[in-house]
């Protein structure tokens, strides 16, 4: 089974959290369910610098990710794959985002982020960010 390294930025602005939804996918157990912007880290990358590279990929969105960044690391088995997925809380000062894989987005507080059909992975991320306050 194949193993993914993946980064993953809980994207905070204003107290609220950016949440993105995914497309349609050749796994049906992840079309359309929310997830955390981020990507697979590269041979050579650091964690923190495929995360940066990531955001500009995928938001047009420049951020700083520093190791000390780091919220959480999740391993999930999904049917046709594995991921081990590294977290990171990153501070934005503003919403602009151009979005250029996912199909929406939406800014929500940590209360609220259980409203939405995340992927299996971004689970445990979502319910630990709701026991704390950005």
């Amino acid at each position: 089974m194949k193993h993914y390294e993946v980064t993953a930025a809980i994207l905070v602005n204003n107290h609220e959290i950016l949440c993105m939804q995914r497309g349609i996918s050749k796994y049906d157990y992840i079309s359309y369910k929310f997830e955390f912007p981020g990507g697979k880290v590269e041979k050579g990358e650091t964690r923190e610098e495929s995360l940066k590279r990531e955001l500009v990929e995928e938001l047009g969105l420049f951020v700083e990710v520093k190791p000390e960044n780091h919220f959480v690391t999740v391993e999930h088995t999904y049917p046709d794959f594995m991921i081990t997925m590294h977290s990171y809380i990153c501070y934005t000062p503003n919403r602009k985002i151009n979005r250029k894989e996912h199909i929406s987005e939406i800014w929500l507080k940590t209360s609220n982020l259980s409203s939405l059909d995340w992927a299996e992975a971004d689970i445990p991320i979502v319910n630990r960010l709701m026991d704390i306050k950005l």
